[in-house]
């Protein structure tokens, strides 16, 4: 309610959190990153649900500009939330430099290990890597989990992995660097930025096949239905046993991700933001 009175002589309103006033709707420029509460309410508790609903749909479809992160969460922003899809530009994340092939790794890990990363969260998907733990145990590899829950979201029961719990940011380029590969068989992501992070420190991905991960990860890692148990565990045991498969996908996974700079995703917010003023009614 303050920020709307403190604002009330600038142009345009940037808020990069999902969220923005509504009643400076005709000056927001507001990111939103997905629209999974809305999509898949199941996943999350009700209270933050209608929430979301009551506010976001709103927001999108007031804003006068919408940035998000891939073409899907454009796709589900036209789709979910009625937004005007000549208001939505998209914006990829980046991965900052911290996270590249050589980052030093600090958390003591004593065996091989294949690597997940993300929130606690029925979407995460993480039992369809069953089978993958068991075969990976079966190598001497252990399966392990970085991520924590929050209390908006349901959580789901971890299929046989090691937890870390919340890991700090500045653990995490080591963490990746140390993993030989990477398993997100997430059903829902607006964009993916974990196998972003993970394929700049060259480590390979497998990934599932849907929503925004094949426009993050390209060509540069492994696809695989994430309702495939069988699927994701053959990929995970053929890169974790195949060192030249793993070493090739390692290269074009920095390729991929030498593009998404978070100096690039400023310049093309800045850029989008500057159209509109030149636009904008003095003030």
């Amino acid at each position: 309610m303050a920020l709307p009175l403190h604002a009330r002589r600038a142009s345009l309103i940037y808020s990069p959190a999902n969220l923005a006033p509504l009643a400076t709707g005709h000056r927001n420029v507001v990111v939103i990153h997905d629209v999974a509460a809305l999509r898949h309410p199941d996943w999350y508790r009700p209270a933050y649900v209608a929430y979301q609903r009551a506010l976001l749909p709103r927001i999108a479809r007031g804003a006068r500009l919408v940035i998000t992160v891939s073409e899907f969460s454009k796709n589900e922003i036209v789709h979910v939330l009625g937004a005007n899809p000549d208001r939505i530009t998209v914006v990829p994340n980046g991965v900052d430099e911290r996270f590249r092939p050589d980052a030093h790794a600090t958390l003591g890990m004593t065996r091989p290990y294949v690597l997940v990363v993300g929130t606690r969260i029925t979407r995460k998907n993480t039992s369809a890597l069953t089978q993958a733990a068991q075969r990976l145990d079966a190598l001497g590899v252990e399966l392990v989990h970085a991520g924590s829950g929050r209390g908006y979201m349901r959580p789901e029961a971890n299929a046989n992995l090691r937890e870390l719990g919340y890991v700090p940011d500045e653990q995490m380029p080591g963490l990746y660097a140390g993993a030989l590969a990477l398993a997100m068989p997430s059903l829902y992501e607006g964009f993916g930025l974990p196998a972003l992070e993970a394929m700049a420190c060259g480590t390979p991905v497998v990934a599932s096949n849907t929503t925004a991960l094949p426009e993050t990860i390209g060509d540069a890692g492994v696809l695989v239905d994430p309702h495939d148990q069988q699927a994701f565990a053959d990929a995970v045991e053929q890169l974790v046993t195949d060192d030249t498969r793993r070493a090739e996908l390692s290269k074009r996974a920095v390729q991929q991700a030498r593009p998404f700079t978070w100096e690039r995703t400023a310049a093309l917010t800045d850029a989008a933001i500057e159209r509109l003023l030149a636009t904008s009614p003095s003030t």
